[in-house]
Parts: C-alpha cells; sequence; structure tokens
C-alpha cells in the first residue's frame, strides 16, 4: 500500500515531469513552480527543487551545469507515462473545467485568453499540412477558423516548440465551456468521439470514449489510430469528424445561445449542433431536463493532415494563450 505521505510526492513529481515533457529546455525551480500552477498545482522553488533531488536520484532529470537546470530523462518519460493511472481516471474531465476556468476572453471587448490544442508538425511538411487543413476550415469542421502558429523555441501554452517542428494552435471547444461557466451556465462534459457526416449533415456518434473514466484524451486515440475521415467530410459531405458532446440545464438554452451566437461573432465557435430538451442528439440520449449539445473539434484539421501521412504530435488541451495572437487560418 502507498501511504497517503507517499502518494502525494508521486503526484508532485509527476506534475514536475509533465512540465519538463513540454520543454525541449533545462529548467529551473523558479520556472518549473510557475507553470505547475498553469496546472492548478500551487508548489513553491523551494519545494521544486526538494522534488527534483529525489528525480534526480531515480534517474528521472538530468542536471545540465547552469544553476538548478533539468532535463527530463528517457526513464523519466516512462515514469510519466505508467504512474499513478488511478490518478489519470478522470484527467480529461478536469482538464477540461481547468481550462474553462482560465478561460477570461471578454464576449463584450473581444479580449482575453483562450484554450488551444497544441499540434506539433514537421517543418518540412508544414506546407503539406495546410493544403490538407485548408478543406477542413472552409468547411466550418474546427471549433473555430482562429489559429497560431509558432517557430522552433517558442511557446504555445504549455509547449515549448522542440527542433524540426512547427507548432499549430487550434481553438479548443472548452472555449464554450469556459464562456458558459463566466455566464454562470453549467454545461457536464461527456464524451469525445467519432461523428459520421452525410450530405455536410451530422448523422450519429459511431465511437465514443467517455471523459469522465478517461486517462487519455479521446481525440488524441483517434488520431493516432488514424480512425477520423475529415478530408471526405470536407470535400463530398460524408465522412467522420471528430466531435464532443454536451448537456446543458434545460432552462438555460437561450442563455446558452445567446452565448454561442456572440462567440461566433468573435470567429470562436463553428457549426454547433443544440438538441430539444429530452431528446437525442446524434442519436445519443439525454438525460432529464437537460439539452445536448455536439461541438467539432479543433483537431479537425490536423487529423486531416494526418490522414495525409504526416506525422502529428498532438498535445490536446494544450494551454491557453492570448486571443490576440490568434489569426485566421486563410491569413496565412
Amino acid at each position: 500500500m502507498i501511504g497517503q505521505e507517499t502518494r502525494e510526492v508521486e503526484r508532485k513529481i509527476t506534475a514536475i515531469l509533465k512540465v519538463l515533457s513540454d520543454s525541449t529546455e533545462p529548467l529551473g525551480g523558479r520556472i518549473i513552480s510557475r507553470r505547475l500552477k498553469e496546472h492548478g498545482i500551487d508548489l513553491s522553488e523551494r519545494a521544486v527543487r526538494y522534488h527534483l533531488k529525489i528525480m534526480d536520484e531515480r534517474g528521472f532529470t538530468c542536471s545540465k551545469g547552469y544553476r538548478d537546470g533539468r532535463l527530463i530523462t528517457q526513464p523519466g518519460l516512462e515514469e510519466l507515462k505508467n504512474s499513478l493511472v488511478c490518478d489519470k481516471v478522470g484527467f480529461v474531465t478536469d482538464r477540461i473545467e481547468l481550462l474553462a476556468y482560465l478561460t477570461t476572453f471578454d464576449l463584450a471587448e473581444h479580449t482575453g485568453d483562450v484554450p488551444i490544442d497544441v499540434s506539433l508538425l514537421p517543418k518540412r511538411e508544414f506546407s503539406r499540412a495546410s493544403e490538407a487543413m485548408k478543406d477542413i476550415f472552409e468547411a466550418g469542421l474546427c471549433s473555430s477558423d482562429q489559429v497560431a502558429v509558432a517557430s522552433e523555441g517558442e511557446r504555445l501554452g504549455q509547449t515549448t516548440i522542440p527542433q524540426g517542428k512547427i507548432g499549430f494552435a487550434t481553438v479548443c471547444s472548452a472555449m464554450v465551456n469556459g464562456s458558459l461557466l463566466k455566464a454562470g451556465i453549467p454545461i457536464d462534459s461527456r464524451f469525445g468521439g467519432i461523428l459520421q457526416m452525410r450530405n455536410h449533415s451530422s448523422i450519429r456518434f459511431v465511437d465514443l470514449i467517455k471523459y469522465e473514466g478517461s486517462t487519455l484524451d479521446p481525440f488524441e486515440i483517434f488520431i493516432a489510430g488514424r480512425m477520423t475521415f475529415a478530408i471526405e467530410a470536407a470535400r463530398i459531405g460524408a465522412g467522420k469528424i471528430l466531435a464532443s458532446f454536451h448537456e446543458i440545464p434545460m432552462p438555460s438554452k437561450l442563455a446558452v445561445e445567446a452565448v454561442l451566437e456572440r462567440l461566433r461573432s468573435a470567429n470562436l465557435c463553428n457549426s454547433v449542433t443544440l438538441g430539444k430538451a429530452n431528446e437525442s442528439v446524434c442519436e445519443i440520449p439525454v438525460r432529464f431536463n437537460r439539452v445536448g449539445l455536439v461541438l467539432p473539434s479543433g483537431l479537425n484539421a490536423v487529423a486531416a493532415a494526418a490522414e495525409t501521412g504526416i506525422e502529428v504530435t498532438i498535445k490536446a488541451m494544450g494551454g491557453i494563450i492570448d486571443v490576440g495572437r490568434l489569426r485566421s487560418f486563410r491569413s496565412l
């Protein structure tokens, strides 16, 4: 049995490993402490250094010669992959809620921070990837057509872009969660799935992963498994895309519609399917006095790039950025 004190140490080590895994440069205690706060973890610089010493002894990290800068090692990456699986159950739901809370976008002023999905694409393949993604954006199959691009060494959300890669950020569907939260409207994020389309209309979900019980992001799994047909969905209106399923309280429907309209006017929300009270949406039943809400994923464009054989690395719900860094995909 792992004691409570030991478990807390392991959790903090896992959190530090996650921060280090998102960086290509050595990080010191002060920067690690600051970035842990982005994950909702308050750990002082001194406490971080204490845990780094334990991690050095286990071979999870190595010092890179200046002050207390550390890099994650291969054993550290393996530990991050396997550690405390019970604590990871519900990770996706927790992440959605955290990003919703961190969203500060002002619907009136069009300023503030928005949540993003981050993808890493080979620099040499970015032009070809852009061609594959163009149809997806034009068909409105992403949560928004607003994107951000970063070069080697720059940061997008919580990710530092490594050598040989281009960072590509799309608006995460948690944007809707955050906007509704700020408006005092509860939303229950239930599933991530594969949504079948026919005649340019959403028909039904053919695969689902429940957020509450998952240790991995469903969209990362679906893209890695080549389970999407986003290019066909965009070009001929028949295919399979990534989408999420949510529920809202029935009395809030009009208020939700108002928020969604304001997000559309800010170019931060596309192709939302909002059901009727107590009626199924895309063949998914809703609970009593609830309304179903289906949102296309911001990762559909990246899924299209993966469909052409381009190697992509996905960091779904990869943090937040200032909305001022976003621009229309057409402007790339």
